[in-house]
């Protein structure tokens, strides 16, 4: 990459707002080009309204930018009743001027803004990565179907069923739009083989798309023995319907109690009081059976995590939906701490089944409830797969290889 290019880093929020893993995938990003001294800005969508109405506002610094817009066609990811910040918009790419924009998400921003970036900077180099099947699946990007089955191939029939509400030409057209919309982008980023292979079958060019884990900025620690005997599991992420939080807590029910006395479990979730009222209620009842065994911590800042994993022995990422390259493992194997994960996706392609962890059936508690035992009662398992783990890809190396693909 020519060391003069400027770099503008689009995401659909700022980790001080948002702590999903694209949005701090991002941040991560930019913090690491701007440590090299890289001309480089950061623009976040943001849904705090600034004073006078305003379309942008300063974060941080005057390098870092809120984008006060959002989409409201959530089947289309378009930009309607904001549409006319579209301007602003093409203001300050003009004032920017970047040469290459690495656009983290289009969701909560408008679709379009792909084609006012190709439209407004004709020789910018546009960069997307992909960090669920949001273009491919209605239902969040999750391509987990409505009668809560794991969906293998999208097509509008299908998509029909999970959403009747929509006849399957609705759903070809939203295809070919969304299409046509990625056609000015110039090379695509996934996080995972997997996420990258879903693209492919759906029509993406092989050729398009590099693989590039997301770098962590962390140093590598060594874990350290419980001080004291009881074995320590703990999840984390977003406590949703969708993270399996339900199948940790019914696998912990149904270990007998001898087990349940050598074991704790800590959840560290954020966004619980943010979802569904039955779901909430549901989780809260598991809790409630589970008792002392389990303890809720509620959300967590990044810098906080190393200390927490030092407290864990296993970490446990029980989602029942495909994932892509859910943060928390490379925290995890960042930190030597062996995890237990649902066998399917980005999950079991990031961790080898007894090597730097263990698989169990994605959705079923009895297979977690057995693993977890299996790990109680065979204590070699554990320093075994500790020996086995790598640490993940720096952020020094992952800006690398942007750099690499910006040229």
């Amino acid at each position: 990459m020519d060391s003069k290019q400027r770099i503008l880093i689009v995401a659909h929020g700022h980790p001080d707002h948002n702590k999903g893993g694209a949005e701090i995938a991002a941040y991560n990003l930019y913090n690491e080009y701007r440590s090299r001294g890289i001309d480089a800005y950061f623009l976040a969508r943001s849904g705090l309204q600034p004073h006078g109405g305003a379309a942008f506002s300063a974060r941080n610094d005057a390098r870092e930018i809120l984008f006060h817009t959002t989409h409201d066609d959530w089947f289309l990811h378009s930009n309607i009743k904001t549409r006319h910040m579209w301007q602003e918009f093409r203001d300050l790419l003009l004032l920017i001027k970047p040469d290459v924009v690495h656009l983290h998400h289009y969701f909560l921003l408008g679709i379009e803004m792909i084609e006012e970036i190709r439209q407004t900077l004709p020789d910018c180099r546009i960069i997307l990565t992909l960090h669920e099947f949001m273009a491919i699946c209605h239902r969040n990007g999750l391509m987990y179907k409505t009668n809560n089955k794991l969906c293998y191939k999208a097509n509008p029939r299908d998509c029909h069923g999970c959403f009747s509400d929509r006849q399957p030409g609705d759903f070809f057209l939203r295809e070919q739009y969304i299409k046509r919309i990625f056609a000015s982008v110039d090379h695509f980023v996934s996080p995972s083989h997997f996420l990258k292979q879903r693209y492919v079958e759906w029509g993406l060019a092989e050729s398009s798309i590099d693989v590039i884990e997301n770098g962590l900025p962390l140093p590598f620690v060594e874990g350290v023995d419980s001080p004291d005997a009881k074995v320590r599991f703990a999840f984390f992420g977003q406590v949703n319907p969708y993270k399996g939080i339900d199948v940790l807590l019914e696998a912990y029910l149904l270990l007998p109690k001898s087990v349940r006395r050598q074991i704790s479990v800590d959840i560290h979730g954020a966004s619980f009081e943010h979802q569904s009222g039955e779901f909430q209620q549901h989780v809260k009842n598991l809790i409630e059976l589970a008792g002392s065994g389990v303890r809720m911590h509620g959300g967590y800042e990044g810098h906080e995590m190393p200390a927490l994993l030092m407290e864990s022995d296993w970490v446990i990422v029980p989602s029942v939906w495909w994932e892509n390259s859910p943060i928390v493992i490379q925290e995890a194997l960042n930190n030597s701490t062996p995890l237990i994960v649902s066998d399917i996706g980005g999950m079991a392609e990031k961790v080898e089944h007894g090597v730097n962890g263990l698989h169990f059936r994605a959705g079923k508690a009895a297979s977690l409830a057995a693993v977890m035992t299996k790990v109680l009662e065979d204590k070699s398992i554990h320093p075994r797969l500790v020996a086995g783990i790598q640490p993940p890809m720096t952020i020094a190396a992952c800006a690398d290889a942007h750099l690499a693909i910006y040229s």
